[in-house]
C-alpha cells in the first residue's frame, strides 16, 4: 500500500496501452494519475506544468524519446522521478537508461503486482528494476558507472534530438522550424554525428534509430 497520495503523469505513445496502465494505476491507494501524453516533448511540459512526483515514461516515444526526455527531467526538474517503461530489457536500454537518471525500470511484460512495488520503491528513495534484469547487470552499473560510453551516447543531446528527427522522416527545414534554430544549424549538426557514428547515408541513420530504440520499426 502506498501511503503518501502520489500524482502521476504517465507517457506512452501507444493509447490501449497508456489506458491499460492507467486502469491499473487507478487500482493502487493513493495514486492519481494527473496527466498523460503520447508525445516526448509534450512530457516536459506536463511536468513543468504538474510538477508530478513520478513520470511513467515509455522508451520510444516520438518527437523526443524517453532516454532524452528523462535526462531533461533529471536536470531541470529533480524533484520528479522517472520509471521507463519498455518492451526490453537487454544490457543496452537498461544502462542508458540508469545512466539518463530514471529511478526504476519496468518491463512491459511484468506481472501486474510489479507496478505497485516500483512505485512504492521509487516514492521510497529506491531504484527499481524489473526481475528479469539480472542481477550481474545491476552490480556492473553500480561498481562501473565509469563504463565506456556507446557511440549514441557519446553524441550530443541536441545531436541525439536531430538523429531521432530524420529517422523519423522530418526533412532539414522542418527540424529547423521544430527547434528554432536555422537549416545551416540542422545541417552541421546532422553532419557531426554521422561523422561520429561513421554512417553516410539517411538510410543507415534510420536503421542506426531503429536498432538503439530512438525509433519504433514500422514492421
Amino acid at each position: 500500500m502506498i501511503t503518501l497520495r502520489t500524482r502521476v503523469v504517465l507517457a506512452d505513445d501507444h493509447g490501449l496501452v497508456r489506458a491499460g496502465i492507467r486502469s491499473l494505476l487507478e487500482g493502487i491507494g493513493n495514486v492519481e494519475v494527473i496527466a498523460e501524453t503520447g508525445d516526448g516533448r509534450q512530457v516536459l511540459r506536463l511536468v513543468k506544468e504538474y510538477e508530478p512526483h513520478i513520470v511513467l515514461l515509455d522508451i520510444a516515444m516520438p518527437s523526443l524519446n524517453g532516454l532524452e526526455v528523462a535526462a531533461r527531467i533529471t536536470k531541470d526538474f529533480p524533484d520528479t522521478a522517472v520509471i521507463m517503461l519498455s518492451m526490453h530489457a537487454n544490457e543496452e536500454y537498461v544502462l542508458q537508461a540508469l545512466r539518463a537518471g530514471a529511478s526504476g525500470y519496468l518491463v512491459k511484460d511484468a506481472a501486474t503486482a510489479e507496478l505497485e512495488i516500483a512505485l512504492r520503491s521509487v516514492i521510497n528513495g529506491k531504484t527499481y528494476l524489473s526481475p528479469s534484469i539480472s542481477k550481474t547487470l545491476i552490480d556492473e552499473y553500480l561498481d562501473n558507472s565509469s563504463k565506456a560510453r556507446s557511440p549514441l551516447e557519446r553524441l550530443t543531446p541536441r545531436q541525439r534530438e536531430i538523429l531521432q528527427m530524420v529517422a523519423e522522416g522530418n526533412t532539414t527545414r522542418m527540424i529547423a522550424e521544430t527547434l528554432s534554430v536555422s537549416v545551416k544549424t540542422v545541417e552541421t549538426h546532422r553532419a557531426q554525428l554521422m561523422d561520429r557514428l561513421e554512417i553516410r547515408d539517411i538510410p543507415g541513420l534510420v536503421r542506426y534509430a531503429i536498432r538503439t530504440g530512438l525509433i519504433q520499426s514500422d514492421v
